[in-house]
């Protein structure tokens, strides 16, 4: 009998066997994969439930308030997803920066210009509930709608925000040149670095306290991870190569390529100091889950890192 000049058919049971592995191996690599992203991109949809055409009018309403005061001393710059300075408290994004060009207030403590924010606030939105936190001024609305505003402070060496722990100010920042750099990497990627930045802040939130990131810092990692990225756009790729790049490089101070002169992780100290061996130590293990097999098991794995429960 002659040759069809095809793929020769397997002449021993177990290179038979081998071939049927293989080809079920392939099929539940791909149906983990599917199943997985479509996990990120529910959990994706729950983190941005917020219905933006009704933010939008209370920003407005926020930034009309605040527009009143009589010495023009307050710029608003719209959140967004770009201009979120994010590590106020690793899920909740900002949604203002208010940059504040108060001479008085220049030797205060970032407190006191919260507490400054909130009384202005409070005048011209009387019927509204506002609050102050660590970092941030969280107005809520009669509709049950959460705005934040992160005050920052007009200063003769330039703008700073408070550091991560609330009690001091931070190096200087230049909010807008950040705001481009993230923006111009994200439309790079066809939108998908912001919401994989959102996704690493969940994974990032489940940690212990000392092993966690700021969410300025993780902002700033995606930033030079997905600069010249040229890889698979799932988000569990995406998220993978975070995890990967972030691994090394919490080991050295971050390199500012944003044309910000604020450090976003001075707090890990200097090169290969033992709280970025430890910061380093927890990413990879984060990454080790990520990455240990296809299966259901390991869906269950990402919801874990997540912080979900696995469905019994």
């Amino acid at each position: 009998m002659g040759s069809g000049g095809g793929t020769e058919w397997p002449k021993r049971p177990e290179e038979l066997e081998k071939l049927v592995k293989d080809a079920i191996s392939d099929e539940q690599r791909g149906k983990y994969a599917t199943d997985l992203n479509s996990y990120l991109e529910d959990l994706l949809a729950d983190i941005n439930k917020r219905d933006p055409d009704i933010v939008n009018r209370h920003l407005d309403t926020i930034r009309d308030a605040l527009s009143k005061e009589n010495e023009e001393s307050i710029t608003l710059l719209h959140g967004g997803s770009m201009k979120k300075h994010t590590y106020v408290d690793g899920l909740s994004d900002v949604d203002i920066l208010a940059i504040v060009n108060n001479s008085a207030l220049e030797n205060e403590s970032p407190q006191r210009v919260l507490e400054y924010f909130a009384e202005r606030l409070r005048e011209r939105l009387p019927k509204t509930t506002i609050t102050v936190g660590k970092l941030a001024v969280t107005v809520k609305f009669s509709d049950g709608t959460e705005v934040q505003v992160l005050p920052a402070l007009t200063t003769k060496t330039g703008i700073r925000i408070a550091s991560a722990e609330g009690t001091e100010w931070s190096n200087v920042v230049k909010p807008d040149k950040f705001a481009q750099k993230i923006t111009s990497v994200n439309q790079e990627s066809g939108g998908r670095v912001v919401p994989v930045v959102k996704l690493y802040k969940v994974i990032n939130s489940q940690l212990p306290e000392e092993a966690k990131l700021s969410g300025y810092h993780i902002e700033s990692l995606a930033v030079n991870a997905f600069e010249d990225y040229e890889g698979s756009r799932s988000y569990k790729d995406m998220l993978q190569h975070l995890a990967e790049y972030a691994s090394n490089a919490v080991l050295h101070p971050i390199e500012d390529n944003t044309g910000q002169s604020i450090h976003v992780d001075d707090k890990l100290g200097p090169a290969n100091s033992p709280e970025r061996q430890g910061a380093s130590a927890s990413i990879k293990r984060i990454v080790t889950r990520m990455k240990s097999g296809d299966s259901e098991a390991q869906l269950d794995r990402w919801m874990q890192l997540m912080g979900d429960s696995p469905t019994p």
